[in-house]
C-alpha cells in the first residue's frame, strides 16, 4: 500500500470470479472493421459469450476511496466484457471455523479499505465477483435481443401450460361422460 499526500492510498486487491452464466465479448476487432453495418447507435448486434473459469482471478490496482461499482467497471474493463455492470454484484467471502460466510458488499463500501482491515490472510477475507442475485430482476440491465428470447421463453411455457390445462379438462370431461354413461336412470 502506498500513501498520498491527500490522506488517501493505493493498492492491489485480488477478486476471484465466482460467474455462473456466460459473460459477453465485443467481436474480434478484424470483424468489426470489416462489418461497419453490424453497429446500431453504437451497440454491437453480434457478441462472443463465453464461460470464465471457475478459479479465475484478477488482481486490481486501487485507491482507497475507490467504490465497488467502480471495481465491477474495471473489472469489466480488463476482461473486455460488455456486460451491464448491474448484472454484477461483489461479494467478502469470510472463513471461519470450516465456515464459508458470503456478504453482499453495497455500491458505496471501499474494497481496498475491507482488505487492509483483514490483513493478508485470504481465508480471513476475500473479494469474490458473482451474478447479482437480489431477486429481483433488473431488467434494464438486458440488452433488447436478451429480453426478446425471455418473451419467446415465456410465450413456449405458457402455450405448453395452456395445452396441459385443456388436455386436463378434456380427460376429466370424458371421464365425467363415462360415469354419466355408467349411471342408470331409475324408473
Amino acid at each position: 500500500m502506498l500513501a498520498n499526500k491527500d490522506g488517501s492510498y493505493t493498492g492491489f486487491i485480488k477478486v476471484h470470479f465466482q460467474l455462473v452464466r456466460p459473460v459477453s465479448l465485443p467481436p474480434p476487432q478484424s470483424l468489426c472493421s470489416t462489418q461497419e453495418g453490424d453497429q446500431q447507435g453504437g451497440r454491437m448486434k453480434r457478441r462472443t459469450s463465453f464461460y470464465l473459469p471457475k478459479d479465475t482471478a484478477k488482481h486490481l490496482h486501487i485507491s482507497s476511496q475507490t467504490r465497488v461499482r467502480e471495481v465491477i467497471e474495471a473489472l469489466l474493463n480488463k476482461f473486455t466484457m460488455v456486460d451491464n455492470p448491474a448484472k454484477f454484484a461483489l461479494f467478502e467471502r469470510i472463513e471461519r471455523q470450516s465456515q464459508v460466510y458470503m456478504r453482499k458488499l453495497s455500491d458505496d463500501e471501499c474494497p481496498l479499505y475491507l482488505r487492509l482491515c483483514a490483513g493478508p490472510s485470504e481465508k480471513v477475507l476475500s473479494l469474490v465477483l458473482k451474478e447479482n442475485e437480489t431477486g429481483d430482476v433488473n431488467w434494464d440491465a438486458f440488452s433488447f435481443p436478451e429480453l426478446c428470447n425471455f418473451l419467446r421463453i415465456l410465450q413456449r411455457e405458457e402455450e405448453e401450460h395452456v395445452r396441459q390445462i385443456v388436455k386436463r379438462h378434456a380427460l376429466a370431461r370424458d371421464m365425467m361422460k363415462q360415469a354419466m354413461a355408467r349411471i342408470t336412470t331409475p324408473g
